[in-house]
């Protein structure tokens, strides 16, 4: 193991008005695969939620259902999510939580990394949604990834799926088809076999289907679209509940086609907040803000500025000053120090941006100057470390 930065100090709770940093552990994402693996008998030595033993295990990840929104959907009839209302009221393995905190950035990229490795982002490397590759000195967007960077030799830490695969577990991962091979697949989630379908119905059926093999198995499914709804019409919207329903309804469906000695894990990636644009702040109206800037990265709600060398302390000053109390501004070496990233290793210290932007309440910070007309008309967001996006539901139904 390469010795890290500095260890991440013991912080379980924010302050009054400071961003909520996890202690990476058995309550955050980084959890929940070893506590599978666990659960078929493949100890990994990383923190694992205590689950109860199975012969199969399948792992759901809905894609931007926050613990917040999960609630309003349940509301006071669980109209918008029977099915997730009764599976909350669930009793639970001793030693599980309801809920789990996810790492920072929260954005899928970096939940991914977490959940794949069952390590904290500062030590897979995966630190936000678009990052500076030091070396190239290139923005790598780490969804839509790079031909010319090699996912392995960016993310090298075994994954959980491969650590069960070599333990004789059937491990099946379904998802889009696009997702099949893809950079952040391969970095995040390589080993087993890869099934690609467009709609969750069909993601279910292969999902039942793997779980009826007679084998020890690991079956995972991915399902965007509650994030994808979230953020093109907001996560409050008529259409978000619309696929909230639609969601409930095919996880239903595979809880009742799964076989009695299957262990059922329901969880998400991040959570998600709604940013009227007239909250938000356009670096292309503010020049004196881009100065010093070499690249823009991050996200909306987590942004990561890289600066011109020795230009850091200035740029944070800056935007300390933009911004307010609309978000928390740190330097790279304050957000380490704070335990953001959890422990850091040498090898992604430089990922991370000079000065970092988070969030609060219901801002964000964009450049109209760089960023595509499709993403600036997104209206629900993620990145920051407010509860609302850090706080994912964590559900269980045990084998019968």
């Amino acid at each position: 193991m390469i010795e890290s930065v500095r260890p991440a100090p013991s912080r379980a709770e924010p302050t009054s008005d400071g961003p909520v940093v996890p202690v990476y552990g058995i309550g955050t994402l980084g959890a929940v695969l070893p506590g599978a693996a666990a659960a078929l008998g493949v100890p990994t030595g990383l923190p694992a939620l205590p689950l109860p033993e199975a012969r199969a295990v399948c792992v759901v990840i809905i894609d931007g259902l926050g613990a917040n929104l999960l609630d309003e959907a349940c509301g006071a009839d669980g109209r918008d999510a029977r099915f997730l209302t009764g599976l909350a009221s669930v009793p639970r393995p001793d030693g599980c939580p309801d809920t789990l905190r996810v790492g920072c950035p929260t954005t899928t990229a970096t939940s991914m990394g977490s959940f794949g490795t069952g390590q904290p982002p500062g030590r897979h490397g995966m630190v936000g949604y678009q990052i500076r590759d030091p070396i190239r000195g290139v923005l790598l967007n780490q969804l839509r990834w790079d031909p010319y960077t090699d996912p392995v030799d960016w993310q090298p830490l075994p994954t959980i799926f491969g650590r069960c695969v070599a333990a004789g577990i059937d491990v099946c991962r379904i998802g889009a088809e696009e997702f099949a091979g893809s950079g952040l697949t391969v970095a995040a989630q390589r080993g087993g076999t890869f099934v690609g379908a467009k709609e969750l119905a069909a993601r279910v059926d292969a999902a039942i289907a793997a779980a009826h093999r007679p084998t020890r198995s690991l079956v995972y499914l991915y399902w965007g679209g509650v994030d994808s709804a979230g953020h093109e019409h907001g996560c409050r919207s008529a259409e978000w509940r619309a696929e909230m329903r639609g969601t409930d309804a095919q996880l239903a469906r595979l809880a009742a086609g799964l076989p009695p000695d299957t262990l059922l894990v329901i969880t998400a990636d991040h959570g998600m907040v709604d940013v009227p644009h007239a909250g938000r702040l356009d670096m292309a109206s503010r020049p004196e803000l881009r100065r010093d800037i070499a690249v823009f990265g991050g996200e909306p709600r987590m942004v990561q500025l890289y600066c011109r060398y020795g230009q850091v302390g200035e740029v944070a000053t800056r935007m300390r000053d933009a911004v307010g109390d609309r978000a928390w501004v740190r330097t790279r070496a304050e957000a380490i120090g704070e335990g953001w990233f959890g422990p850091v290793e040498p090898r992604v210290a430089d990922r991370i941006g000079d000065v970092l932007i988070a969030a609060r309440g219901s801002f964000a910070i964009v450049d109209s100057g760089l960023q595509h007309k499709k993403s600036l008309a997104l209206i629900g967001h993620h990145g920051s470390l407010t509860e609302a996006e850090q706080v994912v539901p964590f559900l269980v139904a045990p084998p019968s």
